[in-house]
């Protein structure tokens, strides 16, 4: 198992974090292959035979590192990631941490490859578990990070204890998918702040403060 690379620039080739050390010349070829097929062909005409001519090997050498097309997209999704441990933001009020949030959300998600990822895994997800799971490595702002966003205001007083935090937590990230991942929209800078006001109403707190 190689060691995942450091966090990579949306857009970019990715390695593989889970790949196998085989001849590591053709899997960054192939790796390069899967990323630049999934943005030029889409998620519909994905198969490891494009993905094989398109790196210029036979299919075989796909199937040495990874057992199936199932395996092969959930680990180079994964390996999007990048550093899940980044801190969320914390700017000092709830309004300036969910502002901060959504930009992120917004800018990461107009991506054209993350874009196809996530319509190729909202497709296979239901026949394909491992895909659900491959999600979690997707990288941009997550539903941890909101939900310590949300813990920090409460924490403050901005929020009530008795918050529903699985409300709340739909509540914020429910447009981002809907509008970027899901319908491909893409939204202008003052979404953004738009949305922070319209969730800090929806949560009982004055945006204005």
């Amino acid at each position: 198992m190689t060691t995942p690379p450091a966090t990579p620039t949306p857009g970019q080739a990715r390695k593989p974090a889970g790949a196998a050390v085989l001849q590591p010349d053709k899997t960054d070829a192939i790796v390069t292959a899967f990323y630049d097929e999934l943005t030029d062909s889409g998620h519909d005409k994905l198969t490891m035979d494009r993905v094989a001519a398109r790196a210029g090997v036979g299919k075989a050498a796909l199937y040495r590192r990874w057992r199936s097309k199932e395996q092969m997209v959930s680990e180079l999704v994964a390996a999007l990631g990048g550093d899940k441990d980044a801190p969320a933001p914390d700017l000092g009020s709830l309004r300036d941490d969910l502002y901060a949030w959504f930009t992120d959300a917004i800018a990461i998600g107009h991506d054209p490859l993350l874009r196809q990822v996530t319509a190729y895994v909202i497709a296979m997800a239901r026949s394909s578990p491992e895909l659900i799971q491959a999600m979690r490595g997707v990288p941009g702002p997550d539903r941890d990070s909101a939900q310590i966003i949300l813990q920090r205001a409460i924490d403050r007083g901005e929020l009530a204890p008795d918050t529903d935090l699985p409300v709340a937590l739909d509540i914020i990230i429910g447009p981002i998918w809907r509008r970027v991942l899901i319908a491909g929209d893409f939204l202008d800078p003052d979404y953004a702040k738009r949305l922070t006001a319209m969730v800090l109403r929806a949560l009982g707190v004055d945006p204005a403060t």
